[in-house]
């Protein structure tokens, strides 16, 4: 009796002893991992807004930077494509982060509008930190940016519409999922159309209207058509939107015409393909990757009559502009180092600058809108540059 009075007293002791063992294991743990385990609200993170609205500068100007196609992956482990045999080593997606530093610095943008395909999703397995690190320069400088999907960014680990509502939520972003109606989420096609208003340059008699619109659109992914896989192309709904944004009260400009707007969307339409046979400015090296569904975004376009230029991505080593009907078709070129490109043909990103007239003793409405491109070589080489659009009319001198 007394033997196993003692056998049960030790037998006590071990399972305290390993109880013990087993809280002071878990306690560690908890220690080690409880600030991802715990919501630390001292680290809440709000969104920084940029200055609104969207104005000209002092001296007349407003500059957009337009990146297109930056298939970022996961940073420095995901390699080039299309780069001489003596850069591959060394060449991942921080050589994209580098150029987009470089546009920055040299051009200092008013705006900068990544035109989809900013991540490729195929590349990453987490989309959002892909994001982060792909506008991260945007956002390190302050300035004011929006985007629009591809047809690869949703190939991750978020949809459309959550990638949409991520890139609104991102500091300095001015992205919008889609336009509102009577607060309200409008039943729209896609996500990501919205009109960015620009206005007038401080202390002008413009400072607080819109002179300048600026319209993103989703152009979509794949679709079937007919038993038929396609690109994606800009629906109905999209256009009787943007038809009816154009005809409001503040779309007037001085002269009482509408106020100059550019579109920023994807996937081009098909009518671009017969800019081959016109007078494009750019090179034009690889075929038109579309839908195989006509749409009416041309006549579009060109019934509403403000519409001055489209700036499309998706086929990167195509970067000519050509006009259609009265409306410019730019490319942006290819950005991205991840993104297909060609060997000894550098990656490259578009400027559009939009120029104030000048009135007797203020600016007025936009009188021109130019563009050019820059090379991410040794000089950032500055070529093709051209006049898009300049004002029929003459402001009082």
């Amino acid at each position: 009796m007394m033997m196993s009075s003692v056998t049960g007293i030790g037998n006590w002791k071990y399972s305290v002893l390993y109880l013990s063992l087993i809280i002071s294991v878990i306690y560690s743990i908890e220690i080690l991992i409880s600030h991802k385990l715990h919501i630390n609200h001292t680290n809440i993170h709000l969104k920084r807004s940029p200055d609104l609205p969207l104005r000209f500068r002092d001296d007349g100007t407003f500059k957009i930077l337009q990146v297109a196609d930056m298939h970022y992956g996961m940073g420095s482990i995901t390699r080039c494509r299309d780069v001489a045999d003596a850069e591959y080593d060394y060449c991942s997606d921080l050589n994209t982060t580098r150029f987009l530093r470089r546009m920055i610095e040299a051009e200092r943008p008013d705006l900068i509008a990544f035109t989809g395909d900013n991540i490729f999703g195929s590349s990453t397995t987490d989309a959002a930190e892909s994001l982060l690190q792909a506008i991260g320069p945007a956002i390190e400088y302050g300035i004011p940016w929006a985007a629009i999907l591809g047809n690869h960014d949703h190939e991750s680990t978020l949809n459309r519409q959550e990638l949409m509502t991520f890139l609104s939520l991102m500091d300095f972003s001015v992205s919008q999922i889609n336009p509102q109606d009577q607060g309200a989420l409008r039943l729209i096609d896609g996500f990501g159309n919205y009109r960015l208003r620009v206005h007038g340059a401080p202390g002008s008699v413009l400072s607080n209207s819109t002179v300048f619109d600026l319209f993103f659109l989703d152009s979509g992914d794949r679709e079937t058509v007919q038993g038929r896989r396609t690109y994606g192309w800009i629906k109905e709904s999209q256009l009787l939107w943007l038809q009816d944004t154009s005809k409001q009260g503040d779309n007037q400009s001085i002269s009482g015409s509408p106020n100059p707007a550019l579109t920023f969307f994807h996937i081009p339409i098909p009518e671009v393909r017969d800019l081959w046979y016109t007078p494009y400015i750019g090179q034009y090296q690889e075929a038109v990757a579309c839908s195989t569904v006509q749409s009416r975004v041309l006549r579009t376009f060109v019934s509403m009559g403000n519409v001055k230029a489209a700036f499309i991505g998706h086929d990167h080593v195509n970067d000519f502009c050509g006009n259609l009907k009265g409306v410019w078709f730019c490319y942006g070129g290819g950005f991205g180092y991840h993104a297909y490109g060609r060997w000894n043909w550098h990656r490259r990103a578009r400027v559009i600058e939009a120029k104030l007239g000048k009135g007797r003793d203020t600016w007025t409405g936009v009188e021109r809108i130019k563009t050019w491109k820059r090379l991410d070589d040794e000089n950032l080489s500055k070529i093709d540059e051209q006049v898009l659009w300049e004002a029929s009319y003459t402001f009082l001198k």
